[in-house]
């Protein structure tokens, strides 16, 4: 007995499921939404700000390299971005001197201006330092973007785009999130310049 019987069906099933996440026409919906949102920011030279915790905080580091780098075309406009969560010294402070659910709120405080976007990522659509960062978001006329799953939680309701995930798995919602930033990059990278209002 190696151990490994069951192997290729679990991969199998696990394939299937997150493919599953992504058949679905809220994918399209949500990225006709965010895009010109994003166009916009960079037009306007306006600021993305990214946060989320856990698998989430890791998606929004990965979010800023590849947006802020990989979209760069020659001399023209680039995208300014901020993960929140790399700002390791502020996140740490916040949470020891005040509380956890404000270590990205008040960093937006200090660093966001009017027609700035709030991208905040919650698998669960719950947490409440990611709800607390896009209520501070609004109040500032930030427009705001939200990816999550599990039907989306508190999430789905404060935010101007929600992209929810149709899962309750949150590897499957994670690995969609990712898919997501890598498909974000690609077309903010290749989309011709007329569409760059």
């Amino acid at each position: 007995m190696t151990g490994l019987e069951g192997l290729e069906a679990y991969v199998r099933t696990y394939v299937a499921e997150t493919k599953s996440a992504l058949h679905e026409p809220y994918l399209y919906e949500a990225m006709r939404r965010i895009v010109p949102m994003l166009l916009k920011a960079r037009a306007d030279e306006k600021t993305i700000y990214f946060f989320g915790n856990g698998g989430s905080a890791s998606t929004a580091s990965h979010f800023v390299v590849d947006i802020g780098k990989a979209t760069i075309r020659g001399d023209g406009k680039r995208f300014r971005c901020v993960a929140l969560v790399d700002n390791v010294e502020s996140v740490t402070a916040w949470a020891n001197d005040a509380d956890y659910s404000k270590v990205f709120s008040e960093q937006l405080k200090g660093l966001a201006h009017s027609g700035d976007v709030a991208f905040g990522i919650s698998g669960s659509g719950n947490s409440p330092n990611v709800l607390e960062a896009v209520r501070v978001a609004r109040a500032l006329g930030l427009a705001t973007v939200g990816l999550t799953g599990m039907g989306g939680g508190k999430l789905r309701e404060l935010v101007d785009v929600p992209l929810v995930v149709p899962s309750n798995s949150m590897q499957h919602i994670e690995d969609v999130h990712l898919l997501i930033c890598h498909l974000l990059t690609a077309y903010l990278r290749d989309e011709q310049p007329s569409t760059d209002r």
